[in-house]
């Protein structure tokens, strides 16, 4: 497509934009009077306008059936986790068994390591991506330790090669192979939050298994972001969070993926509880462990049917959508168009004032852009704020924006590229 720095350019485009009414399928918050400009769903994406209303319905579900409210009512508690495992596995690329909704991403990511990382005295590294979000350093770390390993020996970083932002596929796939004895698993980011940059999880995860190692892959970014196929590229597992892209509120319930491969895995370590239990003999109350088929047999705990709900609203939005592919092809040009855009005041100013860190290459990307802005960067990111642009500040001079397809529109991305290059007027 070749693009246009027009007003009249970016409202051609939503005017043919099939996704163009599910804008108002979104509440969006204000900043004097007007609708913000919000681009940053990579952190916390919006309120779906439903989501009040499924709430409402299990509030109305408890005040009038109580305890009968897991076994009766139109959305009885006891199943409705299963009312999302088909959405969310066509978001992640997984049949509908090898997913399931639970707690909170980092609890997830600890859970399913007390599976996937079994180390023993000859094998026992964990390979990472360098600058993962804190969140995953300071998981793998304390699993290091509490299997009484040093994080500094067990763990290998991998960072981009010098004066380079993105990490190459040729340099995390020759690490693998030159630690091929000593590694037990493989846990990247999807996307790195930091930079954007979407990694070829299927060449990373052919060559971990190829050294006899487990490949895992945390989401949080790619999840809703991008097209994922996690079973047909045999991940071992994954987990993400639903709050982002998928818009299912802040703090909201995680998700994990468990490859079928492993479910009749009995060397697998599991910490087990009372909603992983067969559901079919759950409450015979029987003391032996006996979980669930499927990545529902490592839940846990009952499950927060509040926070179900609002999984629900935000994943039936992604139903009305058509599922991933429409959002993606749509992402693909809003994404380039904020590129086009931001190249374009560099070119007219004659210096590189915004150096994009992101990948150029739409497969090595989701939607949001990484930004250094090379002068005044926090009064650039301030200037934006001032003007009803809502989008991410990263020390020590990064600003991280994201059109998401399902609530943003091309002449949001003109009005942002406006805006941005008016703070260097």
């Amino acid at each position: 497509m070749t693009y246009q720095n027009t007003l009249a350019f970016a409202t051609q485009l939503d005017e043919q934009d099939p996704l163009k009414d599910f804008q108002s399928k979104f509440l969006v918050p204000k900043h004097k009077g007007k609708d913000v400009i919000y681009f940053c769903g990579n952190s916390l994406g919006l309120q779906p306008a439903i989501a009040q209303q499924y709430v409402s319905g299990i509030f109305n579900n408890w005040k009038e059936l109580g305890i009968e409210g897991f076994f009766a009512g139109g959305d009885p508690w006891l199943g409705y986790h299963k009312q999302l495992t088909q959405t969310l596995s066509g978001i992640v690329g997984a049949k509908s068994e090898e997913v399931t909704v639970m707690n909170s991403l980092t609890v997830n990511l600890h859970l399913l390591m007390v599976s996937f990382y079994k180390p023993t005295q000859k094998r026992f590294k964990i390979l990472m991506e360098g600058g993962a979000f804190p969140s995953d350093q300071y998981a793998l770390a304390s699993q290091a330790r509490f299997h009484g390993y040093d994080p500094k020996e067990a763990i290998i970083e991998i960072f981009p090669r010098e004066g380079e932002f993105i990490l190459r596929t040729e340099d995390i796939l020759e690490a693998i192979n030159k630690h091929a004895d000593d590694l037990v698993l493989v846990l990247f980011g999807g996307i790195n939050y930091y930079t954007g940059q979407c990694f070829d999880m299927e060449e990373i995860t052919k060559a971990t298994h190829k050294i006899g190692a487990y490949a895992g892959f945390d989401l949080a970014h790619a999840a809703g972001n991008v097209v994922l196929k996690m079973h047909d590229w045999g991940v071992d597992f994954a987990c993400w969070c639903s709050y982002k892209y998928m818009n299912s509120g802040p703090g909201g319930i995680s998700g994990i993926f468990v490859n079928e491969k492993h479910f009749n895995n009995k060397d697998l370590n599991r910490f087990a509880g009372w909603w992983g239990y067969r559901e079919d003999e759950r409450f015979l109350m029987t003391q032996d462990f006996k979980p669930e088929i499927g990545a529902a047999g490592w839940q846990l705990s009952t499950s927060p049917i509040m926070l179900l709900a609002l999984h629900k609203a935000a994943l039936d939005v992604f139903e009305q959508a058509g599922g991933i592919i429409p959002l993606r092809t749509k992402s693909e040009q809003l994404t380039a168009y904020l590129e086009f855009l931001i190249n374009g005041i560099n070119q007219d100013k004659n210096d590189e004032l915004f150096k994009i860190i992101t990948p150029k290459n739409k497969q090595d990307r989701g939607c949001q852009l990484s930004i250094v802005c090379k002068q005044n960067a926090k009064a650039t990111f301030n200037y934006l704020t001032e003007n009803g642009v809502i989008g991410d500040w990263r020390e020590p001079n990064v600003i991280r924006l994201a059109p998401v397809p399902l609530y943003n529109s091309f002449k949001q991305v003109f009005e942002v590229g406006r805006i941005l290059r008016a703070s260097v007027d």
